[in-house]
């Protein structure tokens, strides 16, 4: 394939990916820009009536109030120094008042599932309630790792739901990847220890390990997340390399909660916001990452693999500000 042919595909590919997040926002962006429209409807000026409408259209897609209320205060503030700010300029103003809340943008290298170097295997420890999504984007994440080039295993940590192993085993067969399995009732440690075991032996690139999905309460959460941290550390010191919570955006406030109960219990380093394709509530990726400071990662918006992308601020939100 000559650099022309490979710059195509790239661009044919980015182009795709962008059409995918575009058409998995649209009912967050249906929702909150006809209420905007309707605010600034034969208004000249942002005044108090038309940042009432834009704080009830945040709240509606679920951005949540205390991020609301900070967007808010950052137009007030833009409206207070500039004297005058006309409604044409407003979306301007909202992109750049969310753009502050996200952390930056992702490495450019990650953008295609490169991993970081001197670290092999990059070991993913993931967690989430039952019902995220979490597998699955187990399984996503395993197709697009491959596809990247690297050598995956997976190990299945969630020894109490049966039907967690069959679709991790599943997804194993799908993908071609390895997989560490043991019976139903087993110590999820033992797992996540021979998984990162084979790792090594198997000079894997990456290693991604599923956990229960149960939220019984958050000492016993603490507990079992924190003994699988420490068997792990014991054949790799430095790993897991992230802690990536998966949370189901379609779920608006619930997954605000989910947020804080894991945050409180593990050191949670990225997070995956799933099924954005299917909700209005695609605000909540905005409030979960202003409130807990943690990097959005990865996004769901649609049911391919290819549909689990790379999280990129810029993108995310000039999508919210794009309408046909």
């Amino acid at each position: 394939m000559g650099l022309f042919d490979k710059l195509f595909k790239r661009n044919k590919e980015e182009q795709e990916q962008k059409d995918a997040l575009n058409q998995g926002l649209e009912k967050t962006k249906e929702g909150f820009f006809s209420k905007i429209a309707k605010a600034i409807a034969g208004k000249d000026t942002v005044d108090e009536t038309i940042l009432d409408e834009v704080e009830n259209a945040l709240i509606s897609a679920d951005v949540g109030l205390d991020t609301t209320v900070k967007i808010i205060e950052g137009i007030e503030a833009r409206v207070a120094r500039d004297k005058y700010v006309g409604t044409a300029a407003l979306n301007q103003i909202l992109q750049e008042e969310m753009m502050a809340l996200l952390t930056d943008a992702p490495d450019p290298g990650f953008k295609n599932f490169n991993l970081p170097a001197g670290k092999k295997p990059y070991v993913i420890l993931v967690v989430g309630v039952n019902g995220v999504g979490k597998t699955t984007t187990i399984g996503k994440l395993a197709h697009n790792f491959q596809l990247a080039g690297h050598k995956v295993i997976l190990g299945a940590a969630d020894t109490f739901r049966a039907a967690a192993v069959d679709q991790l085993s599943i997804w194993s067969e799908r993908t071609g990847v390895g997989i560490v399995k043991k019976e139903m009732g087993s110590d999820p440690s033992a797992v996540a220890f021979e998984a990162v075991q084979q790792g090594i032996a198997q000079d894997a690139d990456v290693v991604i390990i599923d956990t229960a999905g149960r939220l019984h309460n958050k000492a016993y959460l603490m507990d079992e997340l924190s003994k699988i941290r420490r068997v792990i550390s014991k054949k790799m010191p430095d790993a897991p390399h992230e802690v990536l919570l998966v949370l189901d955006g379609s779920t608006g406030q619930n997954a605000m909660e989910q947020a804080k109960q894991f945050t409180a219990a593990t050191d949670v380093t990225a997070l995956a916001i799933t099924k954005l394709d299917g909700t209005a509530k695609g605000g909540v990726v905005l409030g979960i990452a202003a409130q807990f400071k943690v990097p959005v990662k990865y996004i769901g918006v649609g049911e391919k693999a290819q549909d689990l992308q790379i999280f990129n601020k810029i993108e995310f939100v000039d999508s919210l500000f794009s309408l046909k």
